[in-house]
C-alpha cells in the first residue's frame, strides 16, 4: 500500500492480496464470476507489482482497487451475491478516499445492464481491455478457410521439427525459468517496466503454479523449452491464457503451442479468453487472426455528479 493512503470504507481497512487469500476470492467468484479475464485470484496475483491490487468484503461482495505506479487508481466492478448496486457506490466512495477520479474499469456489458442507471453513471468503452473468446474447437482444430492459414503454418512445424509437447510439471519450471531468463536477457527488460512487470507476473505463476492450481505446456526441442503456454479454469466453462511465449526464429511454433495446449489441457471447456490486446497493434493482429468468436467488451464507469 503506498504511504499516507488509508483506504477506509465504513471502517473496513481494504489489504494487499496474499496467495493465503485466494480461497475468499475462490468463493467469490465461483458464485458470480463476471467472465473477465482480470476477475481471476491467479492474474491479480501475480501481476501485483504492476496494479497493486488492494481488496475488502463488503454487503456480501468482494470489493477491489488497484493502485498502478504508472496511472490512476481505478476499481473493478464488485463481484457476489450481496448488493452490487451499494457495491458500486462503496468503490466510488474508496476512488474518492484516494484522492483519485471516482471510475470503475474493466466493466462488462452485462454488468453495466443489471445493475447501473444510466441517470446515475455514463461509461466508455475500453476496446484496448477487451477480452478474445474463442471457441475451443476451433482453435484445435483449425478448420475452415477462416483459419486455414492458421492451419498451414501448424502444419508446416509438425513437419519440419523434432518436438516433444509436455505438460508443465515441477520438472518443466525451471526449463521454463531459464527460458524466461533467455527471453528477457534478449529483449532487455530490465530497460522497460511494462517487461520487467511481466518477467515478474511469469516468475510469480510458475513459482506458484501448484498453490495457483495452473495449467501449462511446454514445448521442447533438442532437449530445451522453446515455447510454454499458462492458463487455468476462468469459469466453467471458459479457460483463459493467460502466458503464452515462443521462439520468434522458430516458424510455425506458435501455431504450435496454441493448438497442442488447447487440445491437451481444455478439450473439456466450450471457449477459451485470450485476455486483451492492450491497444498493441501487432497484438490485435494477432489475436484477430485467430478469428474470435466473439468480443468480451469492457467499459469504463464514472458518475455524472
Amino acid at each position: 500500500m503506498k504511504k499516507g493512503i488509508s483506504l477506509v470504507t465504513y471502517g473496513e481497512f481494504f489489504k494487499p492480496i496474499e496467495l493465503a487469500d485466494r480461497d475468499i476470492f475462490k468463493n467469490f467468484l465461483i458464485h458470480d464470476h463476471p467472465g473477465i479475464s482480470e476477475c481471476s485470484f491467479t492474474n491479480l496475483f501475480v501481476w501485483k507489482r504492476r496494479y497493486n491490487p488492494l481488496w475488502t468484503v463488503q454487503e456480501e461482495c468482494l470489493l477491489l482497487v488497484c493502485l498502478p505506479g504508472d496511472e490512476e487508481p481505478f476499481a473493478l466492478p464488485p463481484v457476489g451475491t450481496g448488493d452490487r448496486v451499494e457495491g458500486v457506490y462503496l468503490l466510488m466512495e474508496a476512488m474518492a478516499d484516494l484522492g483519485a477520479s471516482p471510475r470503475i474499469c474493466r466493466v462488462p456489458e452485462s454488468f453495466i445492464s443489471a445493475y447501473l442507471d444510466h441517470e446515475r453513471f455514463f461509461w466508455s468503452l475500453d476496446r484496448d481491455n477487451s477480452d478474445y473468446i474463442y471457441f475451443t474447437r476451433d482453435l484445435i482444430e483449425l478448420s475452415g478457410n477462416r483459419l486455414h492459414k492458421k492451419k498451414n503454418h501448424l502444419n508446416h512445424f509438425m513437419r519440419h521439427n523434432v518436438f516433444e509437447y509436455r505438460p508443465m510439471d515441477l520438472e518443466m519450471i525451471e526449463c521454463v525459468l531459464d527460458m524466461q531468463e533467455e527471453w528477457c536477457q534478449v529483449r532487455e527488460c530490465i530497460e522497460s517496466n511494462e517487461l520487467v512487470s511481466e518477467d515478474y507476473a511469469i516468475r510469480q505463476a510458475l513459482t506458484h503454479f501448484e498453490e495457483l492450481n495452473l495449467e501449462g505446456g511446454v514445448i521442447v526441442m533438442g532437449g530445451k523449452v522453446e515455447a510454454f503456454s499458462l492458463g487455468e479454469l476462468l469459469t466453467s466453462d471458459t479457460a483463459v491464457i493467460h502466458f503464452e511465449k515462443a521462439n520468434p526464429s522458430i516458424p510455425g511454433l506458435y501455431a504450435a503451442i496454441n493448438q497442442l495446449f488447447c487440445s491437451h489441457a481444455w478439450p473439456l471447456t466450450t471457449y477459451i479468453n485470450r485476455e486483451q490486446d492492450l491497444g498493441k497493434e501487432g497484438l490485435r493482429r494477432a489475436k484477430e487472426s485467430y478469428r474470435p468468436h466473439h468480443m468480451l467488451h469492457k467499459f469504463t464507469v464514472l458518475p455524472l455528479t
